[in-house]
């Protein structure tokens, strides 16, 4: 039985991680943001996050505990992979104008590949979870997902006041800010 002292520290690690794990999220909510966003769209885009962030560390839970090593090496890199593809797009759309199409984050399939992008770390994370805390498995996910989605809504909010400021290069400016997290997951 794990007394009081080690369950706020079990408590205090989980809410760390969530924050850890729900930056990414902000950084695309300032990204898109940046490129503006209807507030119908940030609660959609919010919700999906939220639904990622519980549905990746659940998934990874359960996964087990025999592809730990390796499925963490390879979701950082896909997660890296992805954000970079998705920030220099969007560097290239803004610079470009409107003559390219950018993944629109407003359709169904760009929502899920956003929220796929930041979320996927957590599945490496969720398969660590499991095998050390599998008591601690509907709170994490809880956890996750509220952090992962209330940090995505930040994030939408303060890109959005930040493109009235950015003009024009907003959507620039947020396709380096991707860019930059994918750099951070790879290396």
């Amino acid at each position: 039985m794990i007394d009081a002292s080690g369950a706020v520290g079990h408590l205090a690690a989980l809410a760390l991680l969530a924050v850890a794990l729900g930056m990414d999220a902000f950084s695309l909510g300032v990204g898109i943001g940046l490129r503006g966003v209807r507030t119908a769209e940030m609660w959609r885009l919010g919700l999906c996050v939220t639904l990622f962030h519980f549905l990746m560390p659940l998934c990874g839970m359960v996964a087990g505990r025999n592809f730990r090593l390796i499925l963490d090496d390879l979701a950082h890199a896909a997660a890296g992979v992805l954000l970079l593809l998705l920030g220099a797009h969007m560097i290239y759309h803004s610079l470009r104008g409107g003559e390219s199409r950018s993944i629109d984050h407003r359709t169904f399939w760009g929502m899920m590949l956003f929220a796929l992008g930041v979320s996927i770390d957590s599945f490496s994370v969720g398969l660590s979870l499991g095998m050390f805390w599998p008591e601690n498995i509907p709170l994490a996910v809880t956890m996750f997902g509220l952090a992962g989605g209330g940090m995505n809504m930040a994030g939408l909010l303060a890109g959005r006041r930040l493109s009235q400021l950015a003009g024009e290069y907003g959507e620039a400016f947020g396709g380096a800010i991707l860019l930059g997290f994918g750099l951070l997951f790879l290396f």
